[in-house]
């Protein structure tokens, strides 16, 4: 199987017009799915009708919170494929408002497996958790067998529902693959405020010209991936059947520093950064070095991340500054 078993099937991206979804709608769109999409639009949250502009008539795009029983039974219904992105990343708010985060991460996600239970068991399903569930590190590379271990309520909550398709596969035979994702990063990520991760504050603040911070020493080490090789992961476990049932990390086989990643875009858009000490509220949950493995994932599928970091930066600061009011201003 490969990306031509997408041609003429169906599928639904939950959170579709949010960064990797609607990357994701894009991909498949081109392999001629019939793709469907129910994005809440949660104001700050990311999801934007923009990110599918000029796919409005290929795309059925539905405006609804996934807690409502009625659209998830109707939308479930016939999908070959529901990639299920929709969720709450933020790990700041997930510890300001912990009942929003249990209810998009949680709740939804209970709903959207008991719906394909009762109206499509043959469906099958991919979601996108995070390695925040792993919290601090104890060794690394972090791989799967690493102790679980969240240190903020979105990745108490992402573990949760990593368990209700793990759950809803072993007991119902609801086909379920659960992708951790590391630091995504790319075109269409909402970066006009820091619920998405470091990578979009960063990009955020360079294409308008501020000076970097970094908190602590900036040597913390991480692992980043560039949307396009994240959407070549999602198509991947989506069509290879030994991944189902399983958790996979996604990661790369390079590792940067934080002062290696600002300083990359210190050259693509002549900014300065700083070294600041640490904010209370940020210290607690920082979970210092973190780079994982993605063996098993590459074992069962063959991907390998393609992009690395310097030409992802440079393709993600292009499309930006070709869409500059849209996403920064």
């Amino acid at each position: 199987m490969g990306r031509d078993e997408f041609a003429g099937k169906r599928a639904l991206v939950t959170g579709g017009l949010g960064f990797i979804g609607s990357n994701l709608v894009r991909s498949l769109a081109g392999l001629g799915a019939q793709v469907s999409v129910i994005d809440a639009l949660i104001p700050q949250h990311g999801g934007d009708l923009y990110n599918l502009e000029g796919l409005e008539d290929r795309v059925h795009v539905v405006v609804a919170d996934m807690r409502d029983d009625a659209a998830l039974r109707h939308l479930t219904r016939g999908q070959d494929f529901i990639f299920h992105l929709a969720g709450q990343v933020s790990h700041g708010d997930s510890m300001r408002d912990p009942g929003l985060d249990l209810a998009v991460n949680c709740t939804a996600t209970m709903k959207l497996v008991e719906a394909c239970r009762a109206q499509n068991p043959s469906a099958i399903l991919i979601h996108t958790s995070t390695r925040q569930v792993y919290g601090r590190p104890r060794y690394l590379p972090v791989d799967e067998a690493h102790p679980i271990d969240p240190i903020d309520v979105n990745g108490i909550n992402k573990l949760a529902a990593e368990y209700y398709h793990l759950l809803y596969h072993r007991v119902y035979d609801l086909r379920s693959t659960v992708l951790r994702l590391t630091n995504t990063y790319g075109p269409r990520q909402q970066i006009k405020n820091d619920r998405q991760g470091v990578a979009g504050v960063f990009l955020h603040r360079a294409l308008r010209g501020d000076t970097l911070r970094l908190f602590g020493t900036g040597k913390q080490l991480r692992d980043f991936n560039y949307v396009d090789d994240v959407v070549d992961a999602l198509l991947l476990a989506a069509t290879t059947p030994s991944c189902f049932g399983r958790v996979f990390n996604l990661g790369s086989p390079d590792r940067h520093s934080l002062v290696e990643f600002v300083s990359v875009l210190r050259d693509l858009c002549g900014v300065e950064y700083e070294v600041v000490p640490f904010p209370s509220d940020r210290q607690l949950i920082d979970i210092g070095d973190y780079y994982g493995s993605f063996d098993a994932f590459r074992e069962a599928t063959g991907w390998e991340p393609k992009t690395n970091l310097r030409d992802g930066l440079r393709l993600s600061v292009e499309f930006f500054r070709q869409h500059f009011h849209h996403y920064v201003a």
